[in-house]
């Protein structure tokens, strides 16, 4: 009885519901249109069209390329060192301290890095000072093969050194990246000697271009990575996922010694040109200037009662120098060369530099609140000891 009344209760539900549904639709057509009306409108994006390349699921192919062409750098270096034979008591120290002879030793400094070989014919480009004071230099290949290495010419200020491998059979030169533009973002490859272990591959992306003001290199212009980069990469390749080079690795940030996510690489460009000129004269030549400078701060306007916190205050001037010839004097303000707005002391050195020896240049600044322009022929810049 009670699942008649209970199915009879579910019957007339349904016949009720169907019945308003029927309503709804055929007799009140205007409500559902309202209905209909209130519903939240469809929101069309237009799609945004990005050019995007799809990244490999592997960087097997450019280490192949890349690999053979980065070797591993070994060095010694023999140092004198001078012991002297004291009484630790300062009266015979006194007394007798003059008497006993002088003792010598040498110990040997070895140290490792990596080097990149850009022509089949053997240079190898490296860091400065991977080589630095090297007594005796080891190189050897990636197929394990110890080759001998000379010295064509290295540059402190640029940290830049070219060796030439002696062989008479070509070898695998790396490829150059001569188009592409490098960008922030970039996926790139360092592969080098960490702490001696071996040729090793470290994946990172760029994190920036351009890096100066950084007190590594007198001349800075860096690629600045994630890759990691650690003792005895210095030297090694900075290469795009295609296993061209793009740069020399040269330095890391860090306070341990370990790579802490900042590595710093010379641009090739950059690397190139100094290259070419070790390989021609055995020395890099830059333009000068013979002045010293500061970067004009507010608080530095304010003492010298500057006209303006903006350009270079001319600190000291080399006698006989361009400079001193052009009239220039301490205390001038430097604001622009040429066409050029000098903004700081980095701009200026690299802007002269840039320029060959010889090279007509127009100073602009101000002497107090007086506007001067100079004429000057700039010199080479001196060597660094």
């Amino acid at each position: 009885m009670r699942i008649q009344k209970l199915l009879s209760l579910l019957l007339t539900a349904l016949t009720a519901g169907l019945a308003g549904a029927f309503v709804t639709l055929y007799l009140l057509p205007e409500q559902v249109e309202k209905t209909a009306a209130i519903k939240q409108p469809e929101i069309s994006v237009p799609a945004i069209e990005t050019p995007r390349q799809r990244g490999p699921f592997s960087y097997a192919e450019a280490v192949t390329r890349a690999a053979p062409s980065v070797v591993n750098i070994f060095t010694a270096k023999i140092t004198t060192e001078s012991q002297s034979l004291r009484f630790r008591d300062p009266l015979l120290q006194h007394l007798f301290g003059n008497m006993l002879p002088e003792k010598t030793r040498q110990r040997l400094d070895t140290s490792l890095g990596s080097g990149v070989i850009v022509s089949e014919d053997g240079y190898l480009l490296t860091n400065h000072h991977v080589i630095e004071g090297a007594d005796e230099i080891k190189v050897v290949l990636a197929n394990g093969k110890s080759v001998s290495v000379s010295i064509v010419g290295s540059d402190a200020e640029s940290d830049v050194a070219v060796l030439k491998i002696d062989t008479d059979t070509p070898l695998q030169a790396i490829q150059i990246n001569q188009t592409d533009s490098q960008q922030v973002g970039d996926v790139v490859l360092a592969i080098g000697n960490p702490f001696g272990v071996g040729q090793t591959v470290t994946m990172g992306i760029i994190s920036a271009t351009g890096r100066s003001h950084l007190g590594i290199n007198t001349f800075e212009n860096f690629i600045q990575t994630d890759a990691a980069i650690n003792p005895g990469n210095s030297g090694g390749a900075l290469v795009n996922a295609r296993g061209e080079l793009i740069g020399i690795n040269t330095a890391i940030f860090s306070k341990t010694g370990g790579s802490h996510g900042i590595g710093f690489a010379i641009p090739f460009d950059l690397a190139e040109g100094i290259m070419q000129q070790l390989i021609t004269t055995g020395h890099v030549v830059r333009g000068w200037l013979g002045i010293q400078g500061q970067d004009v701060s507010e608080k530095l306007a304010e003492a010298f009662s500057l006209r303006n916190a903006e350009g270079i205050l001319v600190t000291g001037v080399m006698e006989e120098g361009p400079a001193s010839k052009a009239g220039l004097r301490p205390g001038d303000v430097i604001t622009r060369i040429n066409e050029t707005e000098i903004d700081n002391s980095q701009q200026l050195v690299q802007l002269i530099a840039s320029q060959p020896p010889g090279t007509h240049l127009t100073i602009g600044g101000w002497r107090g609140n007086e506007q001067i322009e100079l004429e000057t022929i700039s010199g080479e810049r001196p060597k660094l000891k």
